[in-house]
């Protein structure tokens, strides 16, 4: 799955917020839903929009960054 499938940075929505593609959903709330404890399983009942494989890819694609050898240099890439 193509990050496009993933995730949408569009200013026309919700900002330019990250968002699930196809949603109005911000990326983050993923993230916060599962730091408070939350599974994935009920993160994806209170979202129904967003569907199990965006999830998971975006889970994956965070992974493979912050696992990755060149962490420090994404990190700089990034701040």
């Amino acid at each position: 799955m193509g990050l496009n499938n993933i995730i949408t940075i569009d200013k026309e929505i919700m900002g330019g917020q990250p968002v699930f593609t196809g949603t109005r959903v911000p990326v983050e709330s993923l993230f916060d839903h599962l730091e408070a404890g939350i599974s994935l399983d009920e993160f994806l009942e209170q979202f129904p929009s967003v569907i199990r494989m965006q999830a998971i890819a975006l889970l994956d694609a965070a992974n493979k960054i912050m696992t990755s050898k060149n962490l420090s240099e994404i990190y700089e890439t990034i701040a």
